[in-house]
């Protein structure tokens, strides 16, 4: 079961409460004031692991409560500390206050580790309230209560590449060649009903390279306003750096217009936002087995005109399967060495120091 949204609520413990007491031992008339302070509560702690792929673990178990701090005993005892409570989530989560809307924090990297609930403070014995003046006091603090807070969580998939198109089109036939992946196949629509992974290696040791593909349900027209699956699973693709937008170009999908497949399914890019529509995009024309020769010249027309890079493939038969391979993994090198030049160019602009904004220094006269 793939679960990619959850909504959950966490209790920190609440701080234990101090201690009002006075030492009372034999030959020692005034002992004075002796409660100790109450224990912390536990915090909730949230930590991002490799070893989770869904959010299925919270969907059925959506409450969690740290436990409380002990209160303080006399003798100035101190009271235990409540345990903290740490809760895994996969590497992709972002979690969102459910209140507010407000993003708290993107797990984007393995063993990443936030407090989402403080817990409480402990209250102060009436030992910390003494003073000269002041040598028998009856003051002591209740605990603070432990942070109560509502979180939504969010799974977007890290993938390097995603697999676009309307239902139908070979992306799971596509996907199901690369030996991780074994996604389910059909002729119906939308059998794709969770997002798939597979690793593709491309070259031989020690130039081998490799990349994740994930196969995202089939999208229609209208799917970021809720229709058909596409809307659920569009911000899966959000952090991919690379799209393959597959195209039928047979005559089994009875939608006589390749091109117009092609402009709605950008149009719906567009349309979910999230900067989609500006990935690179690599075209793949499928079902070229039985393809309508037709269909086929069209769709290279416009993707000429457009400036698009077009390949035409047969999952099923392996035909131009290779080709597609080492035409994503250099076209990845390229966005990712972009991007590295980018981010250096950052770093130079902001090291650099405008001499004009420096403090002039005055000269000393003699």
């Amino acid at each position: 079961m793939f679960i990619d949204e959850a909504k959950i609520r966490v209790k920190a413990g609440d701080g234990g409460n101090g201690c009002l007491a006075f030492r009372r031992e034999k030959f020692v008339p005034r002992g004075g004031p002796s409660g100790g302070d109450g224990g912390k509560g536990g915090d909730i702690i949230m930590e991002s692991s490799e070893r989770h792929n869904t959010l299925v673990h919270f969907r059925f178990n959506p409450e969690y409560k740290a436990q409380r701090g002990r209160h303080g005993e006399g003798s100035n005892r101190t009271g235990r500390e409540g345990v903290d409570i740490t809760l895994k989530v996969p590497v992709g989560t972002i979690l969102y206050d459910a209140d507010t809307g407000e993003k708290v924090h993107d797990f984007s990297r393995p063993d990443e580790r936030i407090v989402v609930a403080q817990g409480g403070r402990g209250g102060r014995g009436n030992a910390r309230f003494a003073t000269s003046t002041h040598q028998a006091p009856r003051e002591h603090e209740e605990g603070r209560p432990g942070e109560d807070r509502v979180f939504r969580l969010e799974l977007k998939l890290l993938a390097d590449v995603g697999l676009v198109g309307y239902p139908n089109v070979g992306k799971s036939t596509l996907i199901s060649r690369i030996p991780a992946a074994r996604p389910k196949i059909a002729d119906y629509p939308f059998t794709t009903l969770q997002p798939n992974l597979g690793v593709v290696a491309v070259g031989q040791p020690p130039e081998e390279r490799s990349f994740v593909v994930a196969d995202i349900p089939g999208l229609i027209e209208g799917a970021h306003s809720g229709a058909g699956l596409g809307t659920q699973f569009l911000r899966h693709i959000e952090r991919t750096r690379l799209l393959v937008h597959l195209v039928d170009v047979s005559d089994a999908s009875g939608r006589p217009d390749p091109v117009k497949d092609v402009e709605v399914i950008r149009g719906e890019l567009e349309s979910f936002g999230a900067g989609l529509e500006n990935k690179p995009i690599i075209m793949a024309a499928s079902k070229i087995d039985v393809a309508n020769k037709e269909k086929l010249a069209k769709l290279k027309r416009y993707c000429k005109k457009n400036g698009l890079e077009l390949f035409p493939i047969s999952a099923v038969t392996g035909k131009g399967i290779d080709e597609l391979k080492y035409a994503i993994a250099e076209k990845l090198e390229e966005v990712k060495a972009n991007l590295q030049s980018d981010e250096a160019s950052q770093k130079d602009s902001t090291s650099v120091v405008d001499e004009t904004e420096l403090p002039v220094r005055s000269r000393r006269t003699s």
